[in-house]
């Protein structure tokens, strides 16, 4: 199931992470259409929580 990212998203970046690396191992590292809709939602999410996990630790 794929979700829209948000800012300020509740879930973390090791949270989104781990989703990721979950996501590629239960495909095989071959993802279809869906799973690849999903991988890019989800790095947009992870890539957006780093950021702001830097900016409050700074």
């Amino acid at each position: 199931m794929t979700s829209t990212p948000t800012p300020g998203s509740a879930r973390s970046a090791d949270e989104l992470n781990e989703r990721i690396r979950r996501l590629m191992l239960c495909s095989g590292g071959r993802l279809s259409e869906e799973q690849r809709r999903e991988y890019a939602i989800l790095v947009v999410e992870w890539a957006a929580a780093v950021r702001e996990e830097v900016v409050k630790a700074a």
